[in-house]
């Protein structure tokens, strides 16, 4: 299947299903749906980080510190974060990320949808979807930090990134 006709749930500002419609269509309409953002460390406590391809339908060819994509019609945020991570990741039998909060992204200009946070630790080896993930490298978070002003990031990821760390500053 086309990942433009994947169904997603629709969701008011409250996260309530209110209807169904492909990706392709949400997108381009602007109809609010659900992500799920996992932030995947390795055993050296190394962040996965990569560069989008350039056929993403959003962010092409943009850096992320998160693996993950939307939740589709009827599925759970867990499960989606599982799918999503071992997915993207290419690896199967990862533990289950752990949820950390759920926030609403919303950019103001027609891309908005609820993203729920989650992490985990990868200690098997990595082999990620060449669709999906032109570059891949597992950083040390000083250097994630120290490439915020270098490499242009996903917008969201930026946004999930902050209040992640805000989040982990709460303690």
């Amino acid at each position: 299947m086309n990942a433009a006709d994947e169904i997603l749930d629709i969701v008011d500002e409250n996260d309530r299903v209110i209807g169904q419609s492909p990706r392709g269509e949400a997108y381009a309409r602007g109809l609010r749906h659900r992500c799920a953002f996992i932030y995947v460390r390795d055993a050296e406590d190394r962040i996965f980080v990569h560069r989008r391809t350039p056929t993403k339908l959003v962010f092409p060819s943009l850096y992320d510190m998160w693996v993950g994509g939307v939740v589709g019609a009827g599925e759970s945020y867990d499960d989606a974060a599982l799918r999503e991570a071992e997915e993207e990741l290419g690896v199967s039998g990862l533990p289950r990320p752990a949820y950390l909060f759920k926030f609403l992204y919303d950019d103001g200009a027609g891309r908005s949808w609820w993203s729920a946070v989650y992490e985990v630790r990868c200690d098997l080896p990595v082999n990620p979807q060449a669709e999906e993930i032109a570059w891949h490298g597992f950083l040390p978070e000083d250097e994630v930090e120290r490439r915020l002003t270098e490499w242009e990031w996903v917008p969201d990821g930026l946004v999930a990134y902050e209040r992640f760390k805000a989040y982990r500053s709460l303690g």
